[in-house]
């Protein structure tokens, strides 16, 4: 949901605290060996798996259940996460399923979203005339909001109006225009050319977009194992037949990967430093595009695994809220105590203010106006009351 993509999910992300510049030791890196952060678009160019990658197959995936074969545990709970439910059928979205009518006057035009006993019900009137569709996808699990994707003449569109949380009603969807549409079909929506189509289900959905081009009728809903760790047909083959170390070969483990590489990783769908960059996006709005902030962040340095998304969030649990669970991965950086001295494993000097809670202060909230929500800005620093946002 920005300029490039409009339907990156609505979901927020938090993470670690305020670290002094780590030293090149520190990072495993010297500066001369430095790895450089690129583009998603680059990133899809090289050999191997990479997340939204469309050069397979949709037979080399085999789906969750497959994986919970030997997975049972961490499949399980991945399913309980917002990424696991990043998308679904209208008719399946809790949301709409609960609100027999959610409604907006916007302008000149009156939005309503309706509840029949069989779908959802999208409409627009501007007193005189009326056009409605029926809502086919959902995008986000509502955590911070949901858009939906309808068809109109064959094409596919995004709602103009989203659910938002925080409201428990709708409003302007991020990337529409605040000004007034000229035209019934405007205001209900607007076009998904192919390219950005494509962007938006490979991101919310897994198995999408493979050789065979866009099939909506044969995707996994959802971010699923499939998505991060790549199709796994093979891997299952060969573990079946007891081939283990090729088949350990046969599905991506990103824990594997460098830092910065890592962080791109999850970039590809939350944006990476390049693709904010390219985007030209600057304001709050990229607050929800994490890897962007985190890699701004002064303590990043050259890439720091203490600082890599993963390092606070497990993709396969839900997200923590308490603050303090955070504490300890900002502990495993900074020096507790102001009279300690710092050291090459702990390169970040202790707070003067405090030493817990760290991510209420250095990880401030960011309120996004038109989108009704907060999000934690990954941006770790000094905050300064009254300061500008720093892009």
């Amino acid at each position: 949901m920005n300029g490039r993509n409009p339907l990156v999910a609505l979901l927020g992300i938090s993470s670690v605290v305020l670290c002094a510049s780590l030293s090149p030791q520190s990072t495993g890196q010297s500066h001369a060996q430095a790895e450089t952060p690129l583009a998603t678009d680059q990133r899809l160019e090289s050999p191997g798996w990479w997340p939204t990658k469309t050069s397979v197959s949709r037979k080399d995936f085999v789906g969750t259940e497959q994986c919970a074969r030997c997975h049972a545990k961490r499949t399980n709970s991945q399913l309980t996460t917002p990424m696991a439910h990043a998308s679904m059928p209208a008719a399946a979205s809790d949301i709409l399923r609960n609100s027999n009518l959610l409604s907006l006057k916007l302008g000149p035009y009156a939005y309503s979203i309706s509840r029949n006993s069989t779908a959802s019900v999208y409409s627009v009137s501007d007193n005189s005339n009326s056009i409605s569709e029926t809502l086919d996808w959902a995008f986000g699990l509502g955590n911070k909001g949901q858009t939906y994707i309808y068809q109109r003449n064959g094409s596919y569109y995004e709602s103009r109006l989203s659910f938002y949380k925080t409201i428990h009603g709708l409003d302007l969807t991020p990337g529409h225009a605040t000004g007034t549409p000229d035209n019934l079909e405007d205001a209900l929506g607007r076009l998904l050319d192919p390219n950005t189509l494509r962007r938006c289900f490979r991101c919310h959905t897994t198995g999408s977009v493979t050789t065979a081009g866009f099939d909506p009728s044969h995707l996994f809903p959802g971010v699923t194992c499939e998505a991060c760790h790549g199709p796994g047909a093979r891997h299952v083959e060969l573990m079946d037949a007891e081939e283990l170390e090729q088949g350990s070969k046969a599905i991506f483990n990103p824990k594997r990967l460098s830092p910065v590489a890592l962080v791109d990783f999850c970039g590809a769908c939350h944006r990476t430093l390049n693709d904010v960059y390219e985007m030209g996006s600057v304001g709050v709005s990229n607050v929800r595009f994490q890897p962007y902030r985190l890699e701004n962040s002064r303590c990043w340095g050259d890439g720091d695994a203490r600082l890599t998304c993963i390092a606070c969030h497990d993709p396969h649990q839900q997200l923590t809220h308490d603050a303090a669970a955070y504490d300890e991965k900002c502990l495993a950086c900074h020096v507790v105590a102001p009279a300690k001295k710092t050291t090459l494993e702990h390169p970040g000097k202790a707070c003067p203010v405090g030493k817990k809670d760290c991510v209420n202060c250095h990880m401030p909230r960011v309120v996004i106006p038109y989108m009704d929500a907060p999000f934690t800005d990954h941006r770790i620093r000094i905050v300064h009351p009254g300061g500008p946002y720093p892009n």
